[in-house]
């Protein structure tokens, strides 16, 4: 063991003292230094893949999504925080797009058309926000859909406020966790395509990996109350007793 440390310490020597040896030396570290780029590289893209989301479900023993207890919220300060991501961490839309990219993560056609579109902004300073889910039936509906427009108006009335369009593909970026079968809508303001129709944004794990899609955003598009949506939450969230008179909403 000794002899073999030894050889291997006079062979650098000779490297240090031989052009020839220099050069391969530099040839060497060069290889690996490519090596071990190609492998993060390689790493980074198996985050969003069908496999690895699989795995990281295993290793993290998280279960998958499953219907939960809907409970009636009266007001969105009682909600607890479901995650705190930051936004505001690509210069541009081609930045955000080869992130995306990098990590393996899905993009539908209708959500990869908005991305692009100039009414689609990045904030200019790195910034956190915490954010909230809750389902439509939460909300007080007890039918089995609503329009977005009543959706997003009752959601206004708890105190909760629409997510910046940003929130989405970040989300994305910052939620490789994502139990199967779960689509969270993003509680965003429409962006229309290059056609004209309207689409908001659905982070989603299939189970065939991770993706970022668009859905209908117009007014009177029908969700099911059992979608769960992301919002944030407004200065205006009154406390839980002063929504005591707020009607419930029976559509």
């Amino acid at each position: 063991m000794d002899r073999t440390a030894g050889k291997k310490v006079s062979c650098h020597a000779k490297e240090c003292h031989s052009p020839g040896w220099r050069r391969c030396g530099i040839l060497i570290v060069a290889m690996l230094c490519t090596a071990c780029t190609l492998l993060f590289a390689s790493e980074a893209r198996a985050q969003c893949t069908a496999r690895d989301v699989l795995q990281n479900q295993l290793r993290l023993k998280k279960a998958p999504s499953a219907d939960r207890l809907q409970i009636l919220i009266k007001s969105a300060v009682d909600v607890p925080v479901w995650k705190t991501i930051t936004i505001g961490t690509f210069a541009n839309f081609f930045a955000l797009s080869n992130a995306l990219d990098a990590v393996g993560c899905g993009i539908g056609n209708s959500a990869g058309e908005i991305l692009a579109r100039p009414t689609f902004t990045l904030r200019g300073t790195k910034t956190s926000v915490e954010l909230f889910t809750v389902s439509a039936a939460e909300l007080g509906f007890k039918t089995d859909t609503a329009s977005l427009a009543d959706i997003y108006a009752r959601a206004k009335q708890l105190g909760f406020g629409l997510a910046a369009a940003e929130v989405g593909p970040q989300l994305r970026l910052q939620y490789f966790d994502q139990p199967i079968g779960e689509f969270l809508v993003i509680g965003m303001e429409p962006i229309r395509t290059w056609k004209g129709a309207p689409v908001i944004l659905n982070v989603a794990n299939g189970g065939a990996g991770l993706i970022l899609i668009g859905q209908d955003g117009s007014a009177d598009a029908q969700i099911s109350v059992a979608s769960r949506f992301v919002f944030v939450r407004t200065n205006e969230a009154a406390p839980a007793e002063e929504q005591e008179a707020v009607a419930l909403v029976d559509r």
